[in-house]
C-alpha cells in the first residue's frame, strides 16, 4: 500500500511538471478573435450545465436531508441552516452568472477597446457594510442559540444523564432520585464498575447504569460526558446536538425531545426514507429497517468507529416513569 502511495506521488509530480511546461509554452501563442468567440461560447455552455446540476441536487438529492428536528432546541439550528444555505444559494447564483456572463459578453475582439474604472467608495461601501451585517445577525443568532443549548444554570427538574464513551462503545448512568449524580473517575473502574463510578460517593448510591437511553417527550435533557481513552464525539442527529467527549474532564449539553420515537416513525418524511431504505435492504436479503433515534461517534476513534452507536427512545413522561423505576441502582449492583 506504501509503494502504490509512492507511485501516486511520482506520478502526481510528472503530470504537474508536463503541464507547467505546457503552460510555458502559451506564452508565445496569441489567442484570435475566433478562439476568444469560442471560449465565451463555451462558458454560457458551462454557466447551463452547472445551473442544471444545482437544479437537480436541490430537488431529487434532498431526500438524504434529514427530518424535521426532534428536539425544540434543534428547531434553530435549522433555522441557521436554511437561512445560511438560501442566502449563500441566492449569492452563488447572481456571482457564478455574472462571472460567466461577463467573460462571454466581453470575449477578447480586436475592434474593442478596454476601459480603465478606477474605484466607486459607494459601490466598496455597500459590499463590505451588507456582507457586515448579515454576518453580525447570523453570529448574534448562532451564539444565541449556543447560550440556549449550553447554559443549563436555571433548567428546573431536567433529567441528568452521563454519557461514557470508550472504544467502541457507549454506557450511560442516570441521576437517581437526589437528581445529582455521583463522582466518577477512570480510576474506579474494575470489574462491573465499567464506568468508574465512584461508590463511596453518596451522590453514586442510587445512580443506574444502563447500555440504552430512554427520555422523557417535553422534559429538558441534561447531558454530561465523559471518555475513558480518546477523543469521541457524542452525535445525535435528529436531535441537532453534538459534543465532544474529552478524556480528563466533563463536557455537557441540554436539549428538549419535542416528538416520541413513535409520533417521529410516523411522519410521512420519515415513511418515505424507511420505504426507500428498505427497498434497499430486502433488495440485498437484508433485515427491514426501522428508524430509531441514534446516539453516534463522529470523531474517527479507531478501527471499530463505525460500530459505536446506542440507541434512544423518546417516550411519554408516564412510560418513563415505569421504564426508570425498573432500573437498578448502582448500590444494588455494585457491592
Amino acid at each position: 500500500m506504501l509503494a502504490l502511495f509512492y507511485i501516486f506521488i511520482i506520478v502526481a509530480i510528472g503530470v504537474s511538471f508536463w503541464q507547467i511546461t505546457r503552460i510555458m509554452n502559451f506564452r508565445s501563442v496569441i489567442a484570435s478573435d475566433q478562439d476568444n468567440a469560442k471560449q465565451g461560447k463555451y462558458s454560457i455552455y458551462f454557466l447551463v450545465f452547472l445551473y442544471a446540476m444545482m437544479i437537480y441536487c436541490l430537488i431529487f438529492m434532498n431526500v438524504i436531508m434529514l427530518p424535521e428536528s426532534a428536539s425544540f432546541e434543534g428547531e434553530h439550528d435549522d433555522n441557521l441552516f436554511n437561512i445560511s444555505f438560501w442566502l449563500i444559494g441566492i449569492v452563488q447564483f447572481l456571482i457564478q452568472f455574472l462571472i460567466f456572463f461577463f467573460t462571454f459578453k466581453y470575449r477578447g475582439n480586436k475592434d474593442r477597446k478596454a476601459k480603465f474604472y478606477a474605484d466607486s467608495h459607494k459601490l466598496e461601501a455597500i459590499w463590505t457594510i451588507t456582507p457586515a451585517i448579515v454576518l453580525v445577525v447570523l453570529i448574534g443568532y448562532g451564539l444565541w442559540q449556543w447560550n440556549n443549548v449550553m447554559d443549563l444554570s436555571n433548567v428546573k427538574d431536567p433529567v441528568i444523564i452521563e454519557v461514557y464513551s470508550q472504544q467502541f462503545r457507549w454506557e450511560a448512568r442516570y441521576a437517581g432520585e437526589d437528581n445529582i449524580l455521583g463522582l466518577g473517575n477512570v480510576n474506579y473502574i474494575k470489574g462491573i464498575n465499567t464506568m468508574g463510578v465512584n461508590m463511596s460517593d453518596q451522590n453514586s448510591q442510587d445512580d443506574k447504569q444502563v447500555t440504552e437511553l430512554y427520555l422523557p417527550k417535553g422534559r429538558k435533557i441534561h447531558f454530561k460526558f465523559r471518555s475513558q481513552d480518546v477523543l469521541h464525539s457524542a452525535y445525535m442527529p435528529h436531535f441537532r446536538a453534538q459534543m465532544n467527549c474529552v478524556p480528563g474532564m466533563v463536557t455537557e449539553f441540554g436539549f428538549t425531545p419535542k416528538y416520541t420515537t413513535e409520533e417521529m416513525r410516523l411522519k410521512p418524511e420519515v415513511i418515505e426514507k424507511t420505504n426507500g431504505i428498505n427497498k434497499i435492504r430486502m433488495a440485498k436479503g437484508e433485515d427491514p429497517y426501522e428508524f430509531n433515534f441514534l446516539l453516534l461517534c463522529n470523531k474517527i476513534c479507531g478501527a471499530s468507529h463505525y460500530n459505536m452507536q446506542m440507541k434512544i427512545t423518546v417516550v411519554e413522561q408516564d412510560e418513563y416513569d415505569r421504564w426508570i423505576a425498573e432500573q437498578p441502582t448502582l448500590a444494588s449492583v455494585i457491592k
